[in-house]
């Protein structure tokens, strides 16, 4: 750790995790607790919760927990000192210089280096775009689109010369090696041809940060060459899954919505319009780290994919992700035109807002996408297309929402709303089921073993001793760290019991941090968020929690068990465990 204790401590305590994960995530309120779909495994029905009391998080399907520093590790991408650098002005607390390791200071410079070398190509590619000799092709391209000097300006947007090695002699005179421009994605090499640019005879999208930085390239080639379209390789700066093109200026746009497109040029024509809310997935489709971006800053998200057969699919596609981050998502109609680009070039900016205004709701695109599939004139085919409405509403969790739009879809296809409601009703079980099996699949979880069920008595008993300051006296003299089954069990039960000894109240977030590996610290977490399902009445409880106790000291006393020698002294060891484990029962836990 690069920053004493104390001083996380201090960042920790001041920083409440509901406002900081809410910067990142969707938090609804449930009772006492904040919940929402895990951002680090797919899901659809909520398992992701943190407790502001505890100041924790733990995500019940795939088991991940920690507090707001592990947070910010894990989602992103941070390493320890940067998540207490990325808190502290939040906590008002002023670092203190500190010196880096050897192998951090060469990784922050790797990276400087990578997004310098990228910024200089991009400067190149802009310096012969516009060349009038060498940057011919690319500028004539750009104006037959019908951008703007202006527009090409603000894009930063370049020509990657035929001749590929010009770009390797200018990164090379301004100090790059082979190998950090193969690095940033810039260049490859090969035995046949050495070190070589991977973009040529291309004009070129930066593509650039929030932050202003370059991380990578988009290149449309001139001519019939192919790939059409050439993105830079993921790298150290560059992660596809997680950016969008235009991004930097839509999330600022003030407009409270984006407008979600296919291409860059898409993106350009609809800035150049006006429409400065639009974005575009980076040669990849639209992935669930795109969604969750745009939910961050507004969840009206408007589809503009193009009109053919392979763009509705991908809106489909979009619309079912979107969804998952309750954005609200719409549907925007450009036939007969195939894409914004063309859209905005023949009926100009004011009619596509028109077509904004009027654009359809995402799940009755989906609905009327899917009729198409089926011949409504065949009354069996016709009821498979009632199911699959049926199945589209499942999907719809909010009462108001389903009911809202079980009206709508009734009327519209005539078709009697109880009868809906029912096919809905099995639907959502079905759906409940499927999502559940997946959501084992997915985290690898087996049927519990004897093992297993030994933490989870450990992990309950631990969650009780926070959460009720009276039981520690009554357990006192009968629990030690030695009654846990593992070293990190031991350890953390260890600290809880000593501070609950000197009267102090034990702090889960604080604990977490007392581990660096991130399956240490959702260990630990779930050291303090498992409690046995809620029973209201207090007897109920006691009698629970007492059972709880009682579990834990008999497979304590099973494992001494095993390990205890045959002679004399191990035998009157073991009569004396066992009959201390007899009184036990005889234990009545107040709550």
């Amino acid at each position: 750790m690069y920053y004493p204790d104390e001083l996380v401590e201090e960042i920790r305590s001041r920083c409440d995790i509901v406002s900081v994960l809410s910067q990142f995530i969707s938090l609804q309120k449930k009772g006492s607790n904040y919940t929402c779909c895990c951002p680090f495994h797919n899901e659809k029905t909520p398992s992701f919760s943190v407790n502001p009391t505890r100041q924790i998080y733990k995500c019940f399907g795939c088991g991940v927990g920690g507090n707001v520093f592990t947070f910010l590790q894990k989602y992103e991408n941070m390493t320890f000192p940067e998540a207490v650098e990325y808190l502290a002005p939040i906590a008002g607390v002023t670092l203190p210089e500190r010196d880096n390791s050897q192998e951090a200071k060469e990784k922050t410079n790797k990276k400087i280096r990578l997004y310098d070398c990228n910024k200089d190509a991009a400067n190149y590619f802009y310096m012969v775009l516009w060349d009038e000799k060498r940057g011919r092709l690319g500028m004539q391209y750009l104006k037959k689109r019908g951008l703007t000097d202006e527009t090409i300006k603000q894009f930063a947007l370049g020509y990657a010369p035929t001749d590929g090695g010009e770009v390797i002699r200018y990164l090379k005179s301004k100090g790059y090696t082979d190998r950090e421009m193969i690095d940033a994605g810039i260049a490859s090499f090969s035995e046949k041809y050495g070190l070589s640019c991977k973009f040529w005879n291309r004009v070129m999208f930066p593509i650039i940060d929030d932050k202003n930085k370059v991380m990578g390239f988009g290149g449309r080639v001139m001519g019939d060459g192919e790939p059409k379209y050439l993105n830079s390789q993921e790298t150290d700066i560059f992660n596809k899954r997680k950016n969008l093109y235009g991004f930097r200026f839509a999330k600022s746009s003030r407009k409270n919505r984006f407008i979600l497109c296919e291409g860059y040029m898409d993106v350009i024509s609809l800035h150049q319009a006006g429409f400065n809310e639009a974005v575009a997935s980076l040669g990849t489709a639209f992935t669930t780290e795109q969604a969750r971006l745009l939910k961050r800053y507004s969840p009206d998200v408007y589809l503009a994919y193009d009109s053919d057969g392979a763009g509705t699919k991908a809106a489909m596609r979009a619309i079912e992700i979107l969804q998952q981050f309750d954005c609200t998502g719409r549907v925007i109609n450009m036939k007969p035109y195939k894409d914004p680009d063309e859209f905005i070039k023949n009926l100009g900016a004011e009619e596509y807002e028109k077509r904004m205004e009027n654009a359809e709701d995402a799940l009755l695109f989906q609905i009327h996408t899917t009729e198409k599939n089926y011949n409504t004139m065949d009354y069996a085919e016709k009821t498979r297309f009632h199911h699959e409405i049926a199945a589209f509403l499942a999907q719809r969790e909010d009462p108001l929402e389903r009911d809202n739009y079980l009206e709508a879809v009734s009327r519209e296809y005539r078709i009697d709303r109880e009868h809906l409601k029912q096919a809905v009703a099995k639907e959502a079980m079905i759906l409940a089921d499927k999502r559940e099996r997946e959501e084992l699949r997915s985290t690898g979880q087996q049927r519990p073993s004897k093992e297993d069920y030994q933490k989870v008595n450990e992990q309950i008993f631990l969650t009780y001793l926070i959460e009720e300051p009276n039981l520690y006296p009554q357990v006192a003299k009968y629990i030690t760290k030695e009654d846990f089954s593992t070293p990190l069990y031991k350890d953390t039960a260890a600290v809880v019991l000593e501070d609950l000894k000197e009267g102090k109240t034990p702090n889960p977030a604080t604990l977490i941090s007392r581990y660096e590996d991130p399956d240490e610290q959702s260990e630990v977490s779930a050291l303090f968020t498992t409690k046995i399902e809620h029973l209201a009445d207090k007897e109920e409880r006691e009698k629970a929690i007492g059972e709880v106790f009682y579990k834990l000291k008999k497979s304590s006393y099973e494992r001494n068990e095993s390990q205890r020698s045959s002679d004399i002294e191990g035998i009157r060891q073991g009569l004396m465990e066992k009959q201390a484990l007899e009184e036990l029962k005889k234990i009545v836990i107040h709550l």
